[in-house]
């Protein structure tokens, strides 16, 4: 039990890397080409990243992929795929529409409701010390993702929040998603499942950018290394929480601590762009670390 949780526990961390890293690299191309374009072509070299990883493990290490042999396996497949890259288009449509500070930590609650999903719905089984972790985590996560200028607007109407509907519709889907896939790949082989399941998040978002009629090559030389590393980063998320999922029973621990994805956001952003660090998101920093070191001594 201890072994699986600590798997739990650097898997979740694996993600929170992987996803943190992805979107501070995406803050170089979005705003220069636009988030379809750069969701499509960094999941294009996530896909490619991703199929050099199974052919490697086929071909040089020798050990087989399991893909699956039935259409229900295959259909749910498509299913997480086109999931996932829906919830990206309405987290991007969301946050197009209305302000990031006030929509960030609306869509940062999409982990806890997995963990109280999993807990609640699944019978998912934790101690009180993990419950107390995942809480104190995910309290740091709210505050890591709030801004205290936004906290302070006279005006700000939580009914007609612009983008709020978009947002919230992703993240219960998100959350739907997390507990799902965890069901889904449990037991499972985590890389085969999470390429085809990536593979087929790439196409939906190509059709997306098809139907919608976007450039895909209006990208600049310079911009190519920071796709490739978002490609990466996602490669890295998608690897970790599957392997999470697949071998440990902790999903509350894995979705929360892979919601985290904000603190090395904001980290690498304050030491390489010279973003301003707030008080809150100090505050936030400290309490996910303070949840990160209840889990780690957990006996």
């Amino acid at each position: 039990m201890q072994q699986e949780l600590l798997i739990a526990i650097f898997t979740g961390l694996g993600a929170m890397l992987g996803w943190g890293f992805a979107d501070f690299f995406a803050k170089k191309t979005i705003d220069r080409v636009g988030s379809i374009v750069s969701l499509v072509w960094a999941h294009l070299f996530g896909t490619l990243a991703f199929s050099l990883i199974a052919l490697y493990q086929s071909v040089v290490i020798g050990q087989q992929l399991s893909i699956p042999t039935d259409m229900a396996g295959w259909g749910l497949l498509i299913f997480f795929g086109v999931l996932q890259a829906l919830i990206y288009l309405l987290v991007y449509i969301g946050f197009g529409k209305g302000q990031l500070a006030v929509l960030n930590p609306v869509f940062a609650s999409y982990s806890g409701l997995a963990a109280l999903l999993s807990i609640t719905l699944l019978g998912e089984k934790v101690s009180a010390s993990i419950l107390l972790a995942v809480a104190v985590i995910f309290g740091g996560i709210l505050l890591l993702n709030l801004d205290s200028q936004a906290l302070r607007s006279r005006r700000l109407n939580l009914i007609h929040i612009p983008g709020l509907k978009e947002i919230g519709l992703a993240v219960i889907l998100a959350a739907i998603w997390t507990v799902s896939w965890d069901q889904f790949v449990g037991g499972k082989d985590w890389l085969t499942y999470a390429l085809f399941m990536y593979i087929f998040m790439t196409l939906t978002a190509v059709i997306i950018s098809k139907l919608q009629r976007v450039n895909l090559g209006v990208v600049k030389p310079h911009l190519w290394k920071f796709l490739i590393l978002i490609g990466l980063g996602e490669v890295i998320a998608y690897s970790a929480i599957s392997l999470g999922f697949s071998v440990t029973s902790f999903t509350s621990i894995i979705a929360v601590l892979s919601g985290a994805f904000s603190l090395p956001t904001i980290i690498l952003a304050h030491i390489f762009l010279k973003e301003r660090v707030s008080s809150i998101q100090r505050a936030g920093t400290f309490i996910i670390i303070a949840g990160i070191v209840i889990l780690s001594m957990r006996n």
